[in-house]
């Protein structure tokens, strides 16, 4: 199939070419997880929320503040740590001396991306407070909803390797995140190219300097989202989703498989990696593309299978393997 040209696109083309160039804008600052850039993505046309796995230095942090300058939206960051208070993050009611009364100050909540950094070393009840935020799109304080801006979307990040003093996330919360992505070490050419950049003068906290400028903004991604909404999904495909999550609802090695939501999860990033993928219609392919992220966080091992050195990944790989694919 030819490119669309000029004269020829439509809105839906349009918006796709933007968010195709952010991969060209964000490898300015960040080399060698476009993984990760395509999973946020998925989650901005989703409205879902992203959990960031990976050890310190492999670049989280700017990963998102590299998305953020190159879609021009509102980002804050939050560093998560066990003092750190509800009210920190959704905003309170402050008393006004001079006119004697109470105004709400907003939390760093009130952005387009908020970057929860190291989400499991703050305790439980703090965590929760991210839980309106991320289902609702909102915030209620004294009784009083507050919106969220739009578009909403939480990246949070956790340490896979160092658990003392840490708050493991409950399945209530992780089954709220869209996507579960890992953010590996990168290649060895790929950190040569790290060095070499940081060698010439690069300085991950200057992104302008590093020439990273917006690619697209609010109107493409809602064009995008429109588009995404219009890809056909067969009754095969759907049969087909819902396979898979029964399949780790049976399987031996797991004590909790995929609830209903996770289905719908699925289905939901299988379109948006369709339309990216410049097609209109869903295929067994796009939903195998988008299982892993999709379902990792919602399945639980059993214990003697993760002594047995089973992973989720594993389990769903398996599954995948065996669950009937439609013609």
């Amino acid at each position: 199939m030819s490119a669309p040209t000029p004269e020829t696109m439509t809105s839906s083309d349009s918006a796709r070419a933007s968010l195709e160039a952010l991969r060209t804008e964000i490898g300015k600052a960040v080399v060698g997880q476009d993984p990760a850039v395509t999973g946020l993505v998925v989650a901005l046309l989703c409205k879902g929320h992203v959990l960031l796995e990976g050890v310190p230095g492999v670049a989280k942090t700017l990963l998102v503040r590299a998305l953020a300058s190159a879609l021009e939206l509102d980002t804050k960051r939050v560093q998560f740590t066990p003092d750190l208070m509800p009210s920190d993050i959704t905003g309170s009611l402050v008393y006004d001396a001079r006119t004697a009364e109470f105004s709400f100050q907003p939390g760093p909540v009130f952005t387009n991306l908020l970057l929860a950094d190291e989400i499991n070393r703050t305790p439980p009840k703090t965590q929760s407070s991210l839980l309106e935020a991320m289902e609702e799109r909102q915030v209620t304080v004294d009784g009083t909803p507050r919106p969220l801006p739009e578009p909403f979307l939480v990246a949070a990040t956790q340490n896979p390797v160092e658990y003392e003093g840490t708050y493991p996330l409950p399945e209530a919360q992780l089954d709220r995140f869209l996507l579960k992505l890992t953010v590996p070490l990168p290649s060895r050419e790929d950190e040569i190219s790290v060095l070499t950049r940081h060698a010439q003068g690069f300085d991950p906290r200057d992104l302008k300097a590093a020439g990273v400028s917006p690619v697209a903004g609010p109107a493409e991604l809602e064009a995008a989202r429109e588009a995404v909404a219009k890809v056909a999904v067969s009754a095969e495909i759907a049969g087909y989703v819902v396979d898979i999550c029964r399949a780790t609802r049976e399987s031996p090695s797991l004590t909790l498989g995929v609830s209903p939501r996770g289905a719908t999860a699925l289905l939901s990033t299988a379109r948006a990696w369709a339309w990216l993928t410049g097609r209109d219609y869903v295929t067994p392919d796009d939903v195998k593309a988008l299982a892993l992220p999709t379902l990792r966080h919602r399945i639980q091992l059993r214990p003697e299978a993760e002594m047995e050195g089973v992973t989720p990944d594993s389990v769903l790989n398996s599954i995948l393997a065996h669950v009937p694919v439609p013609r």
